[in-house]
């Protein structure tokens, strides 16, 4: 487990349960400690980690999830990791409904932005995708939603990056320090996705339908000052 060989069994009911759910998502939270100039984690570390991961994998090389207008969606996040994950949604709110051990009752679930993921447990949250727009989904946890941990280097801060990323691609091929969003780099490399709600992805499309395109007069725009052009 601790090379990040691990996974969920989901046994769906013969006769299914109602509400029907029309996405179901499994987001398996763990961590990693790779040492500078390796490929291969170090199963040998168990505070000291330096890489935070959605299913094994970090962003921007995370696949959103997706859902068409008004589907209802479940997401499993189960935490195999050595610390506690509160996982929080843009857009709506999680409606907590079952954890690893069974389905909450419908008078006792309630609602969380930001549903607390413990160690060695699983939390079930569900929505109803109400809203298009490309809804972020992360750890609240800054650093492991970035990444941005490193040890015993000198402070980064004030050092220039504007040559860094081609530096280190002659030897790292592929090397980005962040994802490309639609307003600019996304600075984010960690526990973070988004969640894709459009009025046309067909009920059985889960491919990437792009950057969702703002209506017109939606998007904030920087105000200049008419005395200096």
């Amino acid at each position: 487990m601790a090379l990040g060989m691990q996974g969920m069994f989901i046994v769906h009911p013969r006769t299914p349960q109602l509400p029907k759910v029309d996405r179901d998502y499994c987001i398996m939270l763990h961590n990693f400690a790779v040492h500078a100039g390796t490929a291969t984690p170090d199963p040998s570390v168990m505070t000291d980690f330096n890489m935070w991961t959605f299913n094994s994998r970090v962003f921007p090389g995370i696949d959103p999830m997706v859902a068409r207008t008004g589907d209802r969606v479940r997401i499993r996040v189960a935490n195999l990791s050595m610390h506690e994950h509160p996982i929080h949604i843009h857009g709506t709110a999680f409606e907590v409904t079952g954890t690893d051990a069974g389905w909450i009752p419908q008078t006792a679930r309630y609602k969380e932005t930001t549903m607390l993921v413990p160690v060695g447990n699983i939390r079930v949250g569900g929505f109803i995708a109400d809203y298009p727009g490309d809804w972020a989904m992360h750890c609240h946890k800054s650093h492991h939603t970035m990444n941005a941990m490193g040890h015993d280097i000198p402070n980064m801060l004030g050092v220039p990056h504007s040559d860094l990323a081609r530096r280190i691609r002659t030897l790292v091929p592929g090397y980005m320090m962040m994802g490309e969003g639609p307003f600019g780099p996304i600075e984010m490399g960690g526990m973070f996705t988004t969640m894709k709600i459009r009025d046309d992805q067909g009920h059985d499309d889960y491919g990437d339908p792009g950057w969702y395109e703002h209506p017109a007069g939606t998007v904030a725009w920087k105000l200049e000052d008419s005395a200096n052009g």
